[in-house]
């Protein structure tokens, strides 16, 4: 049997305050916990929905040294953008603080100190990089060196951002400091630890057996976690930036911003209410965690860990997590500003809110990465918004305009047809509940808009435009009957579409309904005028995409010019005269090639120097055929020393140069010429 609640606590991750919003974090967190929030707002029930932003941590300080300017001016810049824009697209969030205020300061030492005075820490001392020209320990993100993975000369110490690779500074080539470009050394420094093994069997229990009901994606990298065994976690840093450690002997040193930003759910609703304990401390209230997941473990292993060790709160009772959404084609990208922003969307298309919450929604990864494209997002507004929506509630009104003058007409007899699609409107009910409770939100927006489908079908079969003629009587009850599946579109659609849903119903100069009005055929009472009606949306030409595809395209044009500069190979060391005269480099013909057996990259290759034929083993097989290379000129260092290579002796390399793009080219000569022919 369900458990009942008196109250909901929703919370929404906090967004990092070193940029602004773009549609994967809305598609990801922020429309899906508005419409759960909306829907139990219109269902009567307590509750609250928390955010704010996150505005603590490393990438913020690198972004400030970077700007010359203050932390602090920094989060203040993106903190008023991200509240902005989420109040121009109708998040509406009951509060949306920030974990720079003092109320967030004292509820997070508060909160580190009980642990600390319980014994609930461990101290370690270890080694970390640091800055003897700055004299500062660095962070994993002020360590800047080459990746091992891909070459990448701009890896950082816990992440390349070219290829992706999780990364630790020990593993990049040539570390070196962001800050003031020396080379760092390692020293001793004590930091406080969340022993997190502690509660690996409280969680297992916890997770793996009381919520099973989580999404698959969330409960199965819940489970990796566990299986693969939980460590002790930092929950300090050497940094000046953030919370200081509210300890003797923790000079220099604050809150790692994983332990300090999840506190800011309590600090927000600390702020918003006095009865904050009745939302965070009862359990009868239900805690929600909307996130991405990238944000999985930390809802779901260490901030229940550390509401456990604290004692006396209550745990999420489920933490939907949708996967990522992509953007025609590529992954999202702040750093590459592969995105669509959400202000400049706002900015772009004014009075199209809904549409953007429409398409993304439809579209949500819930189970998968998904792809926003401009061409389905002018699709869907097209065909689904203006076609089906639009042009259902638009008949209803302007034909009740038309006919009555704007007064709703009285109900005469139904007919079975009548009954038959008041039936199918009222069952969609349980449905659309079913998936808004379970967060299958994008079946619960087919469910919505399938009011607007019925209506549009019952209109379509009933043809009152035709029927005034010769049936009158009939017409006032189709269009009576038509007007309240209009009032009921209003309320299923206003979770989703809340800017979309306050317009019918003021063309039809009504109240907000509540949830339990839905499904009733009194929502419009005869007698009853109507407004002005007006388009509740608009086509969307191709021109406006092109725009949007153009400046995408421009984006895309800047980044392969920013990574080829990047991917431009310093200069070596230099060589003296008689160490250039010592490479003995000449003209060569290939003769054959093929493919070195059980290996991806090798070629070997049989070449005319002009003083012998030789073999070369080259790793270019994923870039050329055998067959292209046979005949063909190539620059050959031949006086270099012979290596044995899968069981083939190589005397030599083949001379190339590779492009931005990684794509290798022979050097040839410019003319055909005699084998043997030394260059220098």
């Amino acid at each position: 049997m369900a458990k009942e609640f008196k109250r909901y606590l929703v919370t929404s991750a906090l967004p990092y305050a070193n940029g602004p919003v773009h549609i994967g974090h809305l598609a990801g967190v922020y429309i899906p916990s508005d419409i759960y929030t909306r829907y139990l707002r219109l269902k009567g029930c307590d509750v609250l929905s928390i955010c704010g932003s996150d505005e603590h941590g490393v990438p913020i300080t690198i972004k400030a040294r970077r700007e010359g300017v203050t932390p602090q001016a920094i989060v203040d810049r993106y903190h008023n953008l991200i509240k902005r824009s989420f109040e121009r697209l109708g998040i509406a969030f009951d509060i949306y603080s920030r974990t720079s205020s003092p109320v967030h300061a004292e509820t997070a030492s508060a909160f580190f100190r009980k642990l600390y005075d319980e014994g609930k820490f461990i101290e370690r001392t270890s080694l970390q990089y640091y800055d003897e020209e700055a004299q500062t320990f660095l962070a994993d993100r002020y360590i800047v060196g080459t990746c091992p993975r891909c070459g990448n000369e701009r890896a950082y110490g816990d992440q390349c951002e070219k290829c992706g690779s999780t990364l630790s500074p020990d593993e990049l080539i040539d570390p070196h400091s962001a800050v003031s470009g020396s080379k760092p050394v390692k020293r001793e420094t004590k930091h406080w630890y969340l022993p997190l093994n502690d509660y690996e069997e409280f969680l297992r229990s916890w997770i793996l057996e009381g919520h099973k009901e989580w999404k698959s994606n969330v409960y199965g990298q819940c489970k990796s976690w566990l299986d693969g065994g939980l460590q002790p976690r930092a929950v300090s840093r050497d940094l000046d930036w953030g919370i200081p450690v509210p300890v003797e002997g923790a000079e220099g040193k604050v809150l790692y911003v994983w332990f300090d930003a999840p506190i800011g759910y309590i600090s927000a609703t600390k702020e918003l209410t006095n009865d904050w304990e009745k939302y965070w401390k009862s359990d009868d209230t239900k805690l929600v965690h909307f996130i991405g997941k990238d944000n999985i473990v930390f809802h779901c292993i260490v901030f229940p860990s550390m509401l456990r060790a604290h004692g006396g709160f209550i745990l999420p009772e489920n933490v939907p997590s949708n996967e990522f959404l992509n953007l025609e084609g590529d992954k999202i990208s702040t750093s590459r500003n592969w995105a669509v922003w959400l202000h400049e969307y706002l900015d772009d298309f004014p009075g199209k809110e809904d549409v953007l919450r429409y398409v993304l929604c439809a579209n949500a990864p819930e189970t998968k990465d998904n792809d926003f494209t401009w061409k389905d997002f002018q699709a869907r507004n097209n065909s689904e918004l203006v076609a089906i929506l639009g042009n259902f509630v638009n008949r209803a009104l302007v034909l009740t305009q038309k006919y009555y003058g704007g007064e709703v007409p009285a109900c005469g007899p139904l007919t079975e047809y009548d009954r038959a699609t008041i039936a199918e409107l009222q069952g969609i009910k349980s449905s659309l509940e079913a998936n808004i409770e379970h967060y299958h939100f994008r079946e619960a927006l087919k469910d919505a808009m399938n009011f607007a489908r019925i209506g549009n079908k019952y209109l379509a079969d009933t043809e009152p435009w035709k029927k005034v003629k010769t049936d009158p009587e009939r017409v006032r009850t189709i269009l009576h009957i038509a007007l309240q599946i209009t009032a009921n579109t209003a309320v299923a659609i206003e979770p989703f579409m809340p800017f979309s849903s306050a317009k019918i119903l003021r063309m039809l100069q009504l109240g907000k309904f509540g949830w339990e009005r839905l499904g009733s055929m009194e929502l419009v009472p005869a007698g009853h005028v109507i407004g002005t009606p007006e388009l509740l949306f608009e086509k969307i030409e191709d021109d406006v995409i092109r725009r949007q595809l153009d400046k995408l395209a421009a984006t895309k044009a800047a980044n392969l010019a920013a990574e080829k500069k990047q991917t431009i190979v310093n200069q070596k060391d230099t060589i003296t005269f008689d160490d250039f005269q010592r490479m003995d480099i000449r003209v060569a013909t290939i003769l054959s090639a093929e493919k070195v057996a059980k290996t991806k990259k090798l070629l070997k290759l049989t070449v005319d120097t002009g003083i012998d034929r030789r073999e070369i083993v080259s790793g270019i097989a994923e870039h050329f055929a055998p067959d292209e290379l046979v005949g063909r000129q190539v620059l050959v260092l031949v006086n270099l020393e012979p290596r044995e290579l899968k069981g083939t002796l190589s005397r030599g390399m083949i001379l190339m140069a590779e492009d931005a793009s990684g794509k290798l080219r022979l050097l040839t000569p410019d003319e055909r010429t005699d084998n043997g022919a030394v260059v220098g």
